[in-house]
């Protein structure tokens, strides 16, 4: 007899829908299974074969054969188990077949019988066309956030196919816990002094530019990064889906609800290699930190220390907001629209700056200036030099603005962005700017001279039209952009050979 049983598979971050046959027939006593699957997949025998004997259902002592179609497509990891013990139990009439129609079966099955979660069940599920799917109890709540199936949740095999068969009722659904309290992280009023940090991680949220902070250690670099996703907006549902979707696919950890719901902050250390960072793989194809930080904040702490390859393989998905990863098997686009902040020391030493103070040479000066390639340097729209805070300020008792009030500016700005069909103004195209962004006669004269100056390349010019339009966005100013919003704009863009001295 032969079962076909409806489930999914996930490819990068994206579901695909498999069709599982089982075949059971006459001949020597044997499982195989084709359609390309991985290790993983072909390990299902022994469990599928282990949890129907735990849960006290008979192995047919017949020969076995599941096919996963199509068959063309690979496929990899442990979520068709519960498919192929369903089709299994089926094909061998232990199961009638009319129970199981319209239903869709993703879980991975331990050897007593035990239904457990898999990576990306939020993607699979929504590759799935039929009326039911029935998942494992832990991802009742990921699974349920597609919105178009009847979502069952089961703990075991034995507990599944009773309710089933109808001799036990569909287990009752988890509660979904209410959405917690949201929870900004650190204040930004924690950080004394550095008037320009913070001026420059407001800008940032409020238009989505992508930041550099330069100075020696303590001067509290990592301090206003780490303050930076407290500023940014809640996600809305497409964004708050998209990343769900990413960090599923991960393996990583979810909210009890089930949907992230603010802004994903990452930082990897700067020993991190290239494909932790930009994604890939070889036997199975993982969203690397750029994809996992979408509609978030990616933080390089330490950017001078990360090798080179790893920077410079950056700058597509910066400009593109995805990511490509081409390998022999297959293809895969991975999301990696995000918001890049860098904290990085002047020189090897870290003092940089007044004269005695550093300990580097020349040479050695330069060479770490290098480590940040002039097109990655380019893609910044700010970038800042950061010093020590004054003693005055460190000990002072005056605290800084607190985040929720400059979150409440830069919510403003993203409004009026969003009116402009952009999240944020750094993604406006040059039709647009040139539209929405129209400069004076005064701040046109500041444009020729830093262009015939060197200061400026063309990319350079459209950004700093960007950033000056969300700082006239966060003054509540929507007319031209004039004189004196492009030069502070500029201010925020420090000319990269004087970087290092600046800091």
């Amino acid at each position: 007899m032969i079962a076909i049983i409806p489930a999914a598979t996930l490819h990068g971050v994206d579901g695909r829908s498999v069709s599982v046959e089982v075949h059971v027939g006459p001949g020597l006593p044997g499982f195989a299974v084709v359609g390309l699957p991985d290790a993983a997949c072909r390990e299902s025998r022994d469990r599928v074969r282990a949890a129907l004997l735990s849960s006290e259902f008979k192995w047919p002592n017949r020969k076995v054969t599941v096919n996963l179609a199509p068959s063309g497509v690979r496929k990899g990891g442990a979520g068709l188990d519960l498919a192929i013990a369903i089709g299994l139990l089926v094909a061998d009439s232990q199961l009638g077949a009319g129970l199981v129609r319209d239903h869709a079966f993703i879980g991975e099955l331990g050897l007593d019988g035990s239904v457990r979660a898999v990576p990306g069940l939020l993607a699979q599920v929504d590759a799935l066309t039929t009326t039911a799917v029935v998942v494992p109890r832990e991802g009742f709540a990921e699974a349920s956030l597609v919105g178009r199936h009847t979502v069952r949740g089961v703990t075991s095999l034995s507990e599944l196919v009773a309710a089933l068969r109808g001799e036990v009722p569909w287990p009752v659904p988890p509660l979904t816990p209410d959405a917690a309290a949201t929870e900004h992280g650190p204040d930004l009023a924690d950080v004394r002094g550095q008037r320009v940090g913070r001026w420059a991680v407001e800008v940032a949220a409020a238009g989505n530019h992508h930041l550099l902070l330069i100075g020696p250690p303590g001067a509290g670099k990592t301090m206003l990064a780490a303050r930076l996703p407290g500023l940014l907006p809640a996600l809305g549902t497409r964004e708050a889906m998209e990343t769900t979707r990413i960090h599923s696919a991960a393996g990583l950890a979810l909210p009890a609800s089930g949907l992230i719901e603010r802004p994903p902050f990452r930082a990897p250390h700067h020993s991190a290699s290239m494909v932790s960072v930009v994604g890939g793989g070889s036997a199975s194809m993982r969203p690397g930190e750029v994809s996992l930080a979408t509609n978030g904040v990616l933080m390089l702490d330490e950017m001078g220390e990360f090798p080179a390859t790893v920077l410079d393989a950056l700058r597509q998905p910066l400009e593109e907001g995805v990511v490509r990863i081409s390998r022999a098997r297959s293809t895969v686009v991975f999301p990696a629209r995000f918001l890049l902040v860098g904290a990085m020391n002047p020189c090897p030493c870290g003092e940089g700056g007044p004269p005695g103070s550093c300990r580097c040479s020349d040479t050695a000066r330069a060479r770490y200036a290098r480590r940040l390639s002039g097109p990655l340097l380019d893609r910044f729209d700010l970038r800042v030099p950061i010093t020590r805070p004054d003693v005055f300020e460190l000990l002072g008792a005056e605290m800084g603005e607190r985040s929720e009030a400059v979150a409440g500016r830069v919510a403003a700005a993203r409004e009026m962005a969003g009116a402009r069909g952009v999240v944020g103004n750094a993604q406006l195209t040059l039709a647009q700017l040139e539209r929405v962004a129209p400069v004076t006669k005064g701040a046109l004269r500041v444009f020729e001279y830093r262009l015939r100056q060197g200061g400026l390349s063309a990319r350079g010019l459209h950004r700093v039209r960007r950033v000056a339009r969300t700082l006239a966005d966060l003054a509540g100013c929507d007319g031209p952009l004039d004189e004196a919003h492009v030069c502070a704009a500029l201010e925020l863009r420090a000319d990269p050979s004087g970087l290092q001295s600046a800091a």
